[in-house]
């Protein structure tokens, strides 16, 4: 049996953590350990977007489970339910006449798919390296290093220091593990694969170990998406011999091992890709480098990206500690390095799971070691795909949700003959669920998938890039995609006999149901649905205008949308989620989905709708703290929009827990390596929290960059550089003691920029300082000429017991930077 001596002391753990990496500023950006995964949500995940692997450092019995991103089962197919169209005047008979029950029985018969409920996204396998002699182990550690995205582990058997490093190429496609000893002739293992279906290994005279598969049948769909693995090693010393399935390295000095995997998927209708043509492509352009010049092109690609933002909220002697435990102890307050750390793995995580070119993210990003995996980590687009890239934009990741635009692009092509065929109508349309295949009918049920919205909720992202960035040619290319899903419900839209508002029916309120009044989920002008539709429509229509296109159809869209159910306060105080007060206040559901209008929409404001403002407070206050992992990382973002820093820090601390009990049972909050716990595993956890925290340091939904709009009172100091803004604006914020002590805007765009701030400061303009003062009553945008003086304005409100605020106007030039300095 394998031993392993840990070394305890602080200043012991600071030799072997030298042994393994160079320290340096960016030190404190590290998940590490003093001991190796003993399952896999103790392994760390590397990434390059179209390949994943989860590495679990093990000195002895090595694994490495491997994914590719377009690894599905299943092939091309639709899931239509042709007899949907015949039956919806009935359906909706039925709900307005109360019968939900009879309703959705209905739903289920006639509009639910009765072929594919979608696919599952399925692991590659498994390469293990068996290492010969390695019984007993001193000094154990191992690192996931966000600064340079590399796992590494190290160790010392027999007198002999070992180091092992693996990374996931983006310029060079390929997954990199390399193995050194400090004395020669000390590497002795061997080379296998695995998978738990569908698989043949042989082994080359090149020192080659391949792995040949084709992915599961499914729901009746099946599978003919074929993957090859090359694993190709190169030694320096030693000697390779092979058999049939395994290869074997005795008496090397360093061994790098290259790992190359490709399917023949080319898109969502297409298979007839060349998978073994593409792994060896990969991996020979990749043997044209040495190792160092592939990890330092990886390392280049990554900090272009990971780099842009840094956070410093301060460091404790926590930091001394191995990062599982410090997850165990976090609740005791004293480490705010960690949720620095957190936000960072979240920026990490994304950078790794979604890179141009590729798949969007999925229920847990690139990472999975299932056949058939929970929910079969398929997109849940009612909020677990929108989450995963709400920290795109506001965190500096732009360009990693270039895949979500382009799966967007590819739903509203599929989703076009599913509008025709189920409902009748023009457009495109998205229900509750869909996969690489795009698919769009409803799926599961009705309590679940009979929400066509889908599409509505994931168009808001098409323009929230353009707010950001403000790139003209990418709306024209995205356009289409906003006016043919407005086009669909100008279509479905259905008058409702009591208020005569215009509502989409049938429809649920997703995952819940309002039980004190019936146990039925199917209704009608649910909250969320309105919410989206004011977006959905609005936007389009600023679309529109902004490209001066459809004028009539900007009309059209605008009768419609003043017909619209409103939002309402129900008979606790509380923002109703259905279109009757069937609210109840012990319901504790995880979904907050009547909340959308808060956050990630803007149509609630503190300032402007203080009555709705009031009411989400008293609805969330009634939903409770405790749920699964991923409505905590929304609640956090709600928090932060309520202007609580407090509340949302608190669902931070709930959200970095041990998800993994002393009795080996898991319950929500956070694996030792940082993944969301639903339980099981979900990556939009890590998302939600990451963009909760840049919310509580800077939000810019409300016609203003507010800064620091819900700092927690334990963070007085920090700092967090390069978070983005709408309107085009890359902000940087210093605070002592809760207030702004400097602040800089960089506009890309120019324009006027408002800002709203805890504290009064003044403008540095070059040599030129102008201290905010005065009043401003003018709650719109307007050019100032450059030299005019910044007006800012003191804004409190008594009744909200919100914190006073001051507002200026900083009118910019594009390329150029403005500082703000306290007073």
């Amino acid at each position: 049996m394998m031993k392993i001596r840990v070394w305890l002391l602080a200043g012991l753990i600071t030799l072997v953590y030298v042994a393994c990496s160079k320290k340096g500023k960016n030190e404190n950006l590290k998940l590490w350990y003093n001991q190796p995964a003993k399952q896999w949500v103790e392994a760390l995940p590397v990434g390059n977007g179209r390949l994943g692997a989860m590495v679990y450092g093990d000195p002895c019995h090595e694994i490495i489970q491997l994914n590719e991103n377009t690894f599905w089962a299943g092939s091309p197919n639709r899931n239509d339910n042709p007899e949907s169209k015949d039956a919806l005047a009935e359906i909706r008979d039925l709900v307005f006449e109360g019968k939900y029950q009879e309703a959705q029985d209905l739903v289920n018969e006639k509009m639910i798919s009765k072929l594919s409920h979608g696919s599952a996204y399925q692991t590659i396998g498994n390469l293990k390296l068996n290492f010969k002699g390695n019984d007993s182990i001193d000094e154990y550690y191992r690192e996931l290093d966000l600064d340079r995205a590399i796992v590494s582990s190290c160790y010392m058997s027999n007198g002999v220091n070992y180091k092992t490093e693996v990374f996931a190429s983006n310029p060079d496609q390929v997954i990199v593990v390399q193995i050194r000893a400090d004395k020669k002739q000390s590497l002795n293992f061997s080379l296998a694969m695995d998978r738990p279906s569908n698989y043949n290994i042989t082994t080359t005279e090149n020192d080659e170990l391949i792995m040949n598969g084709i992915s599961n049948d499914f729901e009746g769909v099946k599978g003919e998406v074929k993957f090859q693995t090359i694993v190709k090693i190169v030694n320096s010393g030693g000697e390779i011999s092979r058999s049939d399935s395994t290869l074997n390295i005795a008496g090397a000095d360093v061994s790098t091992i290259y790992i190359s995997t490709a399917t023949n998927f080319v898109n969502y209708k297409d298979i007839s890709g060349d998978e073994k043509g593409k792994s060896t492509s990969y991996l020979q352009a990749a043997l044209e480098k040495s190792y160092n010049q592939i990890k330092n092109d990886h390392i280049k690609d990554y900090q272009e990206y990971f780099n842009r933002v840094s956070l410093d909220l301060g460091v404790t002697d926590s930091i001394n500690n191995p990062t599982d435990v410090r997850l165990v102890d976090f609740a005791k307050g004293n480490d705010p390095q960690l949720v620095a750390l957190y936000f960072q793995f979240g920026r990490y995580l994304l950078i790794s799971s979604s890179r141009q070119g590729g798949q969007p993210a999925n229920l847990q990003g690139i990472w999975n070691d299932h056949l058939i995996p929970t929910w079969d980590s398929k997109y849940t687009v009612n909020i677990n795909t929108e989450m995963n890239y709400w920290p795109s934009e506001v965190t500096n990741l732009s360009e990693m949700n270039e895949p979500l635009v382009k799966m967007m692009q590819e739903l509203a092509m599929t989703g076009k003959q599913t509008a025709q065929d189920m409902y009748g109508a023009r457009g495109w349309v998205l229900h509750h669920n869909t996969d690489i295949w795009r698919i769009n009918g409803p799926v599961d049920g009705a309590f679940w998938g009979m929400w066509p919205m889908g599409g509505a909720w994931l168009s808001q992202h098409l323009f929230e890039k353009y707010l950001y960035n403000g790139d003209i040619e990418y709306l024209k290319d995205v356009y289409p995609i906003l006016k043919e899903a407005t086009r669909f419900f100008l279509d479905v839209l259905v008058e409702e006999p009591n208020h005569h508002w215009m509502v989409v029916c049938p429809s649920v309120s997703p995952e819940n149901a309002p039980y004190s009044d019936h146990g039925a989920a199917i209704s009608a002008g649910t909250t969320m649905d309105n919410q989206l539709l004011f977006d959905l429509f609005t936007k389009t229509m600023k679309a529109a205008n902004i490209l001066d296109l459809d004028k009539d159809f900007v009309e059209e869209v605008k009768i419609v949308l003043k017909k619209l159910a409103p939002m309402q306060i129900g008979k606790w105080g509380q923002l109703q989620e259905w279109m009757y007060d069937w609210d109840n206040p012990e319901d504790h559901h995880r979904h907050v989905s009547h909340l959308y209008g808060m956050f990630p929409s803007n149509q609630i404001s503190p300032y402007s709708t203080p009555e709705l403002f009031s009411a989400v407070k008293t609805s969330l206050l009634s939903r409770g703290d405790e749920s699964t992992g991923w409505s905590m990382g929304w609640k956090v973002n709600l928090w932060a929009r309520l202007l609580d820093g407090d509340h949302a820090l608190k669902l931070i601390t709930d959200q970095l827990t041990p998800s993994i009990q002393p009795d080996g049972k898991q319950k929500g909050g956070t694996y030792p390596n940082l993944f969301d716990a639903h339980p099981p595993f979900q990556i939009d956890g890590n998302f939600g929290c990451t963009s909760g925290i840049a919310e509580m340091l800077m939000q810019s939904h409300d016609g203003v960059i507010h800064l620091l709009p819900a700092l927690p009172s334990s963070w007085k100091n920090g700092e967090i550089k390069g978070l983005k803004a709408r309107g085009g604006f890359n902000v940087d914020i210093q605070w002592e003691n809760g207030i702004v002590k400097l602040a800089t805007i960089y506009s890309k765009l120019g324009g006027n920029c408002r800002i709203r701030v805890p504290n009064q400061v003044r403008l540095g303009n070059g040599n030129e300082l102008i201290v905010a003062s005065g009043k401003n009553s003018n709650p719109y945008y307007e050019k100032y000429d450059i030299k005019e003086p910044i007006i800012s304005e003191s804004v409190q409100s008594s009744e909200l017991e919100l914190s006073q605020t001051f507002v200026c106007d900083i009118p910019t030039n594009a390329g150029e930077t403005y500082t703000l300095i306290s007073e």
